[in-house]
């Protein structure tokens, strides 16, 4: 750390001893404000975002949270009439000072987690340990990537199409358009039996996107990638294979609050058939995981623990590879939903040391209708088949039938072929663009969408975890949910308005529905501009434009 940056520390200490201090001292929203804004100037330029094209946006709020005390002070008002409450501005000075102030010594049992999720799993070695890496691969140029989406040239009603329900979907780029293209028209055919050359070419075609999803998640092996329609097949395929041959009476399954549908009503059926008892992990006022209350949670009756790396409500990052970890001191196997995270993050499921982990393809920029099942191969060994067919089988007769290994076992029938192969083109995609880039633009978005929006009066932000990624979720007071989508629609913005098939965690908050904006590589400051300009004109009522 430069001198520069460490006269600039010591400078702040005061201000943030007196943000910072015993309750008894009076302060107010503006003294955390005017301490926010003091921190952010005496940062350097691009200290911040790197090499981002949005080097002046501010990191995520709450990004760096876990540096500063977290109980909140009672003498400070809750966020209102547009003006930031105390998490929000705790958030702000947490996050410059990482980058402001030289690291303090860690406390014991502290967390080494680093500053940015989404340089968990980076293998380059940095110097500083505050600065994130630089990125091997070009510098991100988000409109080089908005040029490679054609529906991005879309207009609706008349208007330009400003897509922020990326967390609901994703759009393809050209790449994986053509690919299909070309697969339809040079090598459509059934796989792996027939001795033609168009079989030929279709295995091998659907066989490299096997190898190209284990490569994006570090797999060890082609064959502990299973193809499904997407991460709900994935998880009933775990449910119903590993599931009924495994869990019993008295036995428990522990998820979390912060879970989509898709990770909650399987084990519930499963639970329900078998004598086994769900428990559900609690999450703080933020939206995080409670760590001491899940750990406490298991026992040697947990048998397995199934929770998502990102909620798909909230945006929260959950704490995944410590998770997994104390879940494997208890003995249970674990499953990741990694449906939110795999269009934000890098993925390493060696690293996390997951059982089984589950994505969908239409949310990492390919085609709908096509997942995956990353499973260790010692527990896909012990797994018996879940749907009976063609293509899984290896013999027949009518007294026994004997079974090919894993992956072909739990693939029967004829797949989804072509959109494997799209797959495989979607994640040559973010490959070459580096999903390192992708995180850090992302980053930036986050953090100047929850700034802007905090702005907003009436505007309730649900879910201020430390760690976020990609997805936003807010109220209004005086319009519901549903109403300003609909109103957003009117102007060409595309967000998702509802319970997101995530009831219980918008209801831990007192909710039943919110607007949920999402981002992706795609999305810019301009869009984001456009959303906070059409939520101040729905909030005072204004005719919109």
């Amino acid at each position: 750390m430069s001198t520069t940056m460490a006269d600039q520390a010591a400078a702040a200490a005061p201000l943030v001893g007196a943000a910072f201090g015993d309750a008894s001292s009076p302060l107010d929203v503006a003294a955390l404000t005017r301490l926010a804004n003091d921190l952010f100037n005496a940062l350097p330029d691009g200290a911040i975002a790197g090499s981002s094209p949005f080097a002046s946006a501010p990191p995520a709020l709450g990004g760096f949270g876990a540096a500063l005390p977290s109980t909140p002070r009672p003498d400070i008002p809750p966020l209102s009439a547009g003006v930031p409450g105390e998490a929000e501005l705790r958030g702000l000075i947490a996050a410059a000072l990482p980058l402001a102030a030289p690291a303090a010594p860690l406390r014991a049992g502290a967390s080494l987690s680093p500053a940015f999720y989404f340089l968990e799993n980076s293998p380059q070695v940095v110097s500083d340990p505050l600065v994130p890496a630089p990125s091997a691969h070009t510098p991100f140029d988000v409109e080089a990537v908005r040029r490679d989406f054609p529906i991005l040239a879309e207009r609706v009603d008349g208007r330009p199409l400003v897509w922020l329900d990326n967390a609901a979907t994703t759009h393809k780029p050209r790449s994986v358009i053509e690919r299909l293209s070309y697969f339809y028209e040079h090598e459509n055919s059934n796989i792996h039996r027939a001795a033609h050359q168009l079989a030929a070419r279709a295995t091998d075609a659907y066989e490299d996107a096997r190898e190209k999803v284990r490569g994006f998640l570090n797999a060890g092996s082609m064959d502990e990638i299973i193809f499904v329609r997407g991460a709900t097949e994935g998880i009933n395929l775990v449910a119903q294979s590993w599931g009924r041959r495994n869990i019993r009476a008295g036995d428990e399954i522990l998820i979390t609050w912060l879970e989509h549908h898709a990770n909650i009503v399987p084990w519930h059926r499963l639970c329900a058939e078998t004598g086994a008892r769900l428990r559900v992990a609690p999450v703080d006022d933020h939206g995080q995981v409670l760590l001491d209350e899940y750990q406490r949670l298991l026992s040697d009756r947990t048998r397995l623990v199934s929770f998502t790396m990102v909620s798909n409500a909230l945006g929260t990052v959950t704490p995944a590879r410590q998770m997994v970890e104390l879940a494997r001191r208890a003995g249970a196997r674990v499953l990741v939903d990694g449906a939110q995270a795999v269009s934000h993050m890098a993925v390493d499921v060696r690293a996390l040391d997951c059982d089984w982990f589950v994505l969908s393809g239409h949310k990492v920029f390919g085609p709908t209708g096509i997942g995956a099942v990353y499973g260790k191969a010692e527990v896909l060994d012990s797994m018996p088949p879940w749907q009976s067919g063609g293509n899984m089988i290896e013999d027949v007769t009518f007294d026994r039938i004997r079974y090919h290994g894993a992956p072909a076992r739990f693939e029967a029938g004829t797949g989804n072929i072509a959109d494997a192969v799209g797959l495989g083109a979607a994640i040559d995609y973010v490959s070459r663009i580096g999903m390192a880039n992708i995180a850090r633009h992302e980053h930036d978005l986050i953090a100047y969408a929850t700034l802007g929006l905090s702005q907003v009066p009436g505007l309730r932000i649900i879910g201020t975890a430390a760690e976020k990624a990609g997805v936003l979720s807010f109220v209004l007071a005086g319009v519901p949910a549903p109403e300003v989508g609909r109103l957003l629609a009117k102007e060409g913005i595309a967000v998702r308005s509802g319970h997101h098939c995530a009831q219980p965690i918008l209801r831990r908050f007192g909710q039943e529905a919110t607007v949920r904006p999402s981002f992706a590589l795609y999305n810019t400051t301009a869009d984001i501009d456009a959303l906070i300009a059409a939520v101040q004109r729905i909030r005072s009522g204004a005719p919109l434009i």
